[in-house]
């Protein structure tokens, strides 16, 4: 009996622990419950509340390079300054003040956002290198506390604003909003990473594990038509005609005439998209693209190969040329109001007599024009893989009265893009067979497979070989003593014909007054065709004939061409001091590998413009040419060490 009563005594006990227990167990799980689902989104809200929230942050961008491999755009990483009110020991307006001259800010902004009532504000995205570090030695020479640094993914165009219009450029949000950038965004833009900034429980941040750096993977190259160096010629010579002309826009096109490839693509005014923030609306406009004008003369060659490959004209009609020609009550005159007397159609051509091309016009019809239009291509986009592409305006064949037909027969009262007259001389330089522009060369996976590779696309035979090349001759000689004589290129053959036309009045209809588009496309060496070049500037001030302003562009910039592709002049090239190809090869010094940041450089001298840009290129260098023929000069000179990227510029002569 004596054993029974701690026995019961135990048990008693035990019962009510257990009952307590398990009321406390109940009670926990009611207020985990509690917390968890009737007030678990306050709760989330106020933990929130110590958080800035998820930040998203990119990896770098696929590149972009020239058609030799050079860099025309890539992603660096940069660092991004934030600050955390919370646990500042400086007052806002102190750190305003001292951070404003280095990032460029108003210091009562930057006062007013280190003021706010949060865990964290950005202070500046995206800091060149040397301004960061600036704000970095700051910060550890005040002691400060409550800043810090994101690394994020900038993009970076080395060579600024040359190609500028053609590359485009990346906001803030690593998205391409213009050019290239846009139109490949899904294609090269970099991963994302999103990721929070965490408090613990006094508000200090925890950073270390929650924004970590990461790796980011690798996106797809992009490998484009352009070669740096034309692009170079091209520009250089666009600028100065700008300076002479003070032209309000000018457009520079450089292609392949066999293969369509855009070998350069320029435009005035342009912007650096390195600081694409401060540039306007009209600098971003790729005019070479988007825009539409009247051709001009520069569409009389379409015209010419219509009617003889329509057959209702031929080379060895002669015509009398009365000074006017009368469509619909209007008369249609030359240019200096004079009459050529007989002519025929090399003549015609040669001297862009409107009153002739009117009359061939009138005699082939509207509706054998329009069809001939299309043919060369105008009338719709080129379908080249740059945004915007304009589609040019013809004339409705039905609609057509008897002016309509002559003034379309003088490139008038019909417009094109820059693109389509590029695209419709190559059928009058590759014997017919007309090639479909494009820019991008080819896209490479990350492991450097092939993703995409464009290749040459036929866009149509407009006309025969026999007509083509009837056509280029006329343009031919129209360089060699006609209107073109200022497109001449020492030692090689060149065709292409100057154009003049009214600028025409977009809002109001009809033509401005005293305002003119001056033009010249062309293209050689007329024997095997290596380059078409375009050249079309806008409002030219004083002198604004096509043959005086745009003609003497063409032929800096082909000049150069020619030297740089290495394509030989008429003369004996014995006469030249040139080494032999073996023998350079014997002496060219190897590429330093791509590991090595700085080297020496090797001698230039009697090296071509062609090896001498190959050598740098390949060598991660950027390269100035000046003068034609043979190196004698290079700066930095012989021997000096340069580091990767930065540029040399070499002289040559004859």
């Amino acid at each position: 009996m004596s054993k029974s009563g701690p026995e019961k005594i135990m048990k008693s006990r035990s019962r009510k622990m257990a009952g307590i227990l398990c009321i406390v167990g109940f009670l926990l799980a009611g207020r985990l419950g509690w917390i968890q689902i009737a007030r678990g989104s306050q709760y989330e809200e106020m933990a929130m509340n110590q958080t800035e929230g998820v930040q998203t942050l990119y990896s770098p961008r696929g590149t972009i390079y020239d058609t030799n491999g050079k860099e025309l755009a890539f992603s660096i990483m940069v660092k991004s300054l934030y600050a955390d009110p919370g646990t500042m020991n400086v007052s806002a307006a102190e750190a305003a003040k001292d951070l404003a001259p280095i990032l460029k800010k108003n210091e009562s902004d930057l006062a007013k956002a280190m003021s706010r009532k949060t865990r964290f504000v950005w202070l500046e995205r995206l800091m060149d290198p040397e301004d960061s570090d600036k704000v970095q030695a700051l910060i550890k020479e005040k002691g400060w506390k409550g800043f810090g640094f994101f690394d994020e993914s900038r993009r970076f165009y080395p060579n600024g604003p040359m190609a500028a219009n053609v590359l485009g450029f990346v906001g803030l949000d690593d998205k391409g909003l213009d050019g290239l950038e846009m139109s490949l965004d899904d294609l090269i833009r970099g991963g994302k990473s999103k990721q929070m900034l965490l408090t613990d429980a006094r508000g200090n941040p925890i950073l270390e594990s929650a924004l970590a750096p990461y790796k980011a993977e690798n996106e797809r190259s992009v490998y484009l038509t352009i070669d740096q160096n034309i692009q170079f010629y091209a520009e250089r010579a666009l600028d100065r005609a700008m300076t002479s002309t003070k032209a309000s826009g000018g457009i520079i096109i450089v292609m392949d005439p066999k293969t369509g490839a855009i070998l350069a693509l320029g435009n005035r005014p342009s912007y650096d998209p390195n600081h694409f923030d401060k540039a306007t609306e009209a600098e971003f406009k790729n005019r070479a693209v988007v825009d539409i004008y009247e051709p001009g003369s520069t569409f009389k060659p379409v015209v010419a190969a219509a009617a003889l490959a329509a057959k209702t004209y031929d080379t060895q009609r002669v015509w009398h040329d009365p000074g006017a020609v009368w469509a619909s009550g209007h008369a249609i005159r030359n240019w200096d109001d004079e009459s050529y007397g007989d002519v025929r159609l090399v003549d015609i051509l040669k001297f862009s007599i409107n009153t002739g091309f009117a009359h061939i016009g009138l005699l082939t019809g509207g509706d054998i024009l329009t069809e001939y239009a299309k043919k060369f291509g105008f009338g719709k986009p080129t379908g080249i893989d740059l945004p915007g592409e304009g589609s040019g305006v013809l004339f409705n064949p039905k609609e057509m009265r008897a002016i309509d037909v002559a003034t379309m027969s003088i490139g008038q009262g019909i417009a094109v893009t820059p693109l389509q007259m590029v695209q419709a001389y190559s059928a009058l330089a590759n014997g017919g067979q007309m090639v479909k522009p494009h820019i991008i060369k080819e896209i490479k996976n990350p492991d450097g497979s092939d993703y995409k590779v464009n290749q040459t696309e036929i866009s149509g035979n407009p006309v025969s070989k026999e007509v083509a090349d009837e056509v280029k001759d006329m343009m031919e000689k129209e360089v060699a003593s006609g209107g073109g004589t200022n497109a001449q290129v020492d030692g090689y053959h060149m065709a292409g014909k100057t154009g003049t036309a009214q600028k025409i009045d977009a809002v109001n209809g009809g033509y401005l007054k005293n305002q003119y588009i001056a033009s010249f496309c062309g293209f050689g060496p007329t024997e095997d065709p290596r380059a078409i070049c375009l050249v079309v500037l806008d409002t030219p001030k004083g002198v604004y004939y096509g043959g005086q302003v745009a003609a003497p562009v063409f032929k800096e910039a082909m000049t150069h061409i020619m030297h740089y592709l290495s394509v030989p002049t008429l003369e004996d090239e014995a006469t030249h001091a040139k080494p032999k190809a073996k023998d350079i090869e014997t002496y060219k010094p190897a590429i330093p590998s791509e590991d090595v940041k700085e080297f020496r450089l090797p001698s230039f001298t009697g090296w071509t413009i062609r090896d001498t840009g190959e050598w740098l290129t390949r060598a991660g260098l950027g390269f100035q040419p000046e003068g034609s023929g043979y190196a004698y000069k290079q700066d930095p000179g012989i021997g000096a060490t340069v580091k990767r990227g930065s540029s040399v510029h070499v002289y040559f002569r004859q």
